[in-house]
């Protein structure tokens, strides 16, 4: 399971794995449970890079990010390590 810490959003950290580049599984800890239980589900089992372009850029209440940007951030960060 990899860990991510988010910035500048009501979630704490991601929790996330990767198999085969698709997405296995993702965790948001912390933040709008609804919200984020509905992107980990939408996102599990999609291709990284579509993921990334998906959610990549989401703005939350003029803050710059959001929790799926957070999520586009990790796997980023994911990629250029693996």
């Amino acid at each position: 399971m990899n860990t991510y810490k988010t910035r500048g959003v009501c979630s704490r950290e991601i929790r996330f794995e990767i198999e085969n580049n698709k997405i296995k599984a993702v965790e948001f800890v912390g933040g709008c449970a609804g919200n984020t239980q509905g992107v980990a589900r939408l996102i599990e089992g999609m291709d990284v890079d579509e993921a990334i372009q998906r959610i990549d850029g989401i703005d939350c209440a003029g803050r710059g990010t959001s929790c799926p940007d957070q999520l586009a951030k990790a796997l980023k960060q994911y990629q250029e390590t693996h």
